[in-house]
């Protein structure tokens, strides 16, 4: 679902969203010189990209980052973007990003010279420049938790939402989820017996903050309250009843 009307872009950019995905990951993989480490809360990310990795003295990586030629390549480190919602597939995209380390104040520094991000839709190559100028969403670290409370606390909500999905979505749905909320609309996982799928939901405008984003989820309701029940969902409802 979109709409053309916007000024606006209905989805977050592959740049934007790579980095909404290094905002909110706790974790990630790192591959270099054939050895391949987990690291669990030690990294952070700079403003202009750079990935700060804290590493113990004896890491096979910071071995062969400080061995590595300047400026070549020398690893390559994996994101996984997870959804917070139990939802079939629970990976919603994961991120590679190939360059080189250096050892500074402590820590290693890793600028990447090529970024890949991988979603459902297929892998995007992401140009480095605009990466490193992006910003993550402003929901990405509350994401989670408004995800999670929604679908918790207000699975009515979730439901009245499916009024504003196609009947062609919903036919065999078995359970409708919150899957993503970025600052440009919802998403939602439709599960089906042996199928799945997503639809999106777009905000009438950006929301920045959670004031914003409570403002954009009361239009939706609203709009939903106003739609008549999907025939499928009724099907459903009905045969449940049984």
């Amino acid at each position: 679902m979109g709409d053309d009307t916007h000024g606006w872009t209905a989805a977050p950019g592959a740049a934007e969203r790579a980095r909404s995905v290094l905002a909110a990951a706790w974790s990630c993989a790192v591959t270099a010189e054939g050895a391949r480490e987990e690291f669990v809360g030690a990294h952070s990310v700079t403003e202009d990209g750079r990935i700060l990795l804290s590493v113990p003295e004896d890491s096979v990586l910071r071995a062969a980052a400080i061995c590595a030629p300047r400026g070549e390549p020398s690893a390559v480190l994996e994101f996984a973007d997870v959804a917070p919602v139990p939802v079939r597939g629970r990976i919603r995209a994961r991120l590679w990003l190939a360059g080189w380390f250096s050892a500074e104040d402590g820590h290693l520094v890793f600028r990447p010279t090529r970024v890949v991000l991988r979603r459902r839709s297929g892998a995007v190559l992401v140009d480095p420049d605009e990466y490193a100028t992006a910003a993550p969403d402003p929901l990405a670290l509350a994401e989670a938790r408004l995800l999670t409370h929604l679908a918790d606390c207000h699975p009515d909500a979730v439901e009245r939402l499916t009024r504003l999905v196609g009947p062609d979505s919903l036919h065999g749905a078995v359970r409708v989820q919150p899957l993503a909320v970025d600052r440009h609309g919802l998403t939602l996982r439709i599960e089906r017996a042996r199928t799945d799928g997503d639809v999106r939901l777009p905000f009438h405008a950006p929301a920045d903050d959670i004031a914003q984003l409570t403002e954009r989820m009361h239009v939706l309701l609203s709009q939903a309250s106003a739609a008549s029940c999907p025939r499928a969902l009724q099907r459903q409802r009905t045969d449940g009843d049984g």
